[in-house]
């Protein structure tokens, strides 16, 4: 039995189990946006281009850069400091809208259904930004590596409550319940707003004024990177997700359309992406101790590039009753894309922080991952339009096809990185 010394407990309880309550309320809402909402829209009848379009709710994880300052300005309650006020009124309004989803009929009151999705995505998005905000005071320099690697898998397992749990009862229970249950999930934003930790960095000054904290993170952005190498920055956080992002837009509609069960999807495929994720995410971290960021952003780009045609292969099989051997072969191709997700996740995680200056980590942070999450917002509003114009299997070679982008991007980045002797990066 290994003793540990008091100073490393009482660590690991004030710094490392909070980054497990960030990443579980910073994943269960954007997991209910792309898992549970689609698969109940679609067993209540809606349609996939319909599904498809409802995307675009995403679109506040893409824009949420623009009142991140805001968030740095001013504290919504004083009395929890600058970040929990703020945590806790969020995953409080978040979980409300949530369960009130879940109360509406998606055919009759769509609108209505949108409007909740929306107050979802902008609560959720605006979380995440107060929660990286927080992680950075939470964690001193040394601990940032683990610290956000917990936080990383906290929110992959958080998956597993829209996913994969609230799937499986939905065959019993009434959609409402299945709602209200998720919902209930979202109790570690409170108890982390509640729970007063000593942070490393202290409780950061707050900018003198709304345009400091407007302005100045993006001028020693660009300063800093330079106007081209700033462009090529952004292009490569953009570019890199786009196909894999787009093939998985509506993996639980794909998985019901080939004749898989709700309690199917929620026992195999779930699992199977979330712990070669997860694996996935902890190789790529050691992988690129090796490698550096910028060649892992190559090879790994290009491995989860590649296993986008085993769901083109999974296609042409078609739709048909679910035996052993196509559940194998589900599992299979779905475990080999998302080990390779993480691991471009991973890499390009890395890419983004050392892309970013520790005194404007909120608003950059915000910025990087705000564009990110673009493809997902933007790109996969069509998805639903696309499968029904070209099929499944032509949709997936689509999606492989948008992978190019990205890594000629990438390409031009190892380029230059070694044309101008960036060691950092290499």
């Amino acid at each position: 039995m290994v003793n540990l010394p008091p100073n490393v407990i009482r660590r690991i309880v004030d710094h490392f189990l909070p980054c497990v309550l960030t990443g579980f309320a910073s994943g269960l809402p954007l997991y209910t946006l792309l898992q549970l909402v689609p698969a109940w829209l679609q067993q209540e009848g809606v349609s996939l281009a319909t599904i498809g379009a409802l995307s675009l709710i995403q679109l506040p994880y893409t824009w949420k850069f623009l009142w991140a300052p805001v968030l740095d300005r001013w504290a919504l309650w004083p009395r929890l400091g600058r970040r929990r006020g703020w945590i806790l009124v969020l995953s409080l309004g978040v979980a409300a809208a949530i369960a009130g989803v879940g109360q509406v009929d998606p055919v009759a009151s769509l609108p209505l259904v949108v409007t909740l999705l929306v107050a979802i995505a902008w609560g959720s998005a605006t979380l995440d930004v107060v929660l990286d905000a927080y992680r950075r005071e939470l964690l001193s320099d040394a601990e940032l590596g683990f610290g956000n690697a917990v936080h990383v898998n906290a929110y992959r397992v958080a998956g597993l409550v829209p996913g994969s749990l609230a799937l499986i009862l939905a065959e019993d229970w009434p959609w409402p319940a299945v709602f209200a249950f998720t919902a209930a999930f979202l109790l570690p934003g409170v108890v982390l707003a509640l729970w007063r930790v000593p942070l490393a960095h202290g409780e950061e000054a707050a900018p003198a004024s709304l345009r400091a904290a407007v302005v100045e993170p993006f001028r020693e952005f660009f300063h800093r990177e330079g106007r081209v190498a700033a462009l090529l920055t952004l292009a490569v956080v953009f570019a890199y997700k786009l196909g894999d992002a787009l093939a998985t837009a509506l993996a639980t509609p794909f998985y019901l359309a080939m004749g898989f069960s709700l309690s199917e999807v929620g026992l195999i495929a779930k699992h199977a992406a979330l712990w070669p994720l997860i694996a996935g995410s902890l190789v790529g971290g050691i992988w690129m101790m090796r490698l550096g960021i910028v060649p892992a952003l190559w090879w790994f780009g290009w491995a989860q590039a590649v296993t986008i045609f085993g769901y083109w292969a999974l296609a042409l099989l078609g739709a048909g009753p679910s035996d052993a051997v196509r559940l194998a072969a589900l599992a299979a191709v779905i475990a080999a894309e998302y080990f390779a997700a993480g691991l471009g996740t991973t890499a390009l995680v890395a890419f983004v922080a050392q892309r970013t200056h520790p005194a404007y980590a909120a608003t950059q942070l915000a910025l990087l991952t705000s564009l990110a999450a673009a493809p997902r917002s933007i790109v996969n509003a069509f998805s639903g339009v696309l499968v029904e114009a070209l099929g499944w299997p032509h949709f997936f070679v689509l999606c492989f096809v948008l992978t190019l982008p990205g890594m000629a991007l990438v390409g031009l980045l190892w380029r230059r990185a070694i044309v101008n002797g960036d060691r950092s990066t290499l």
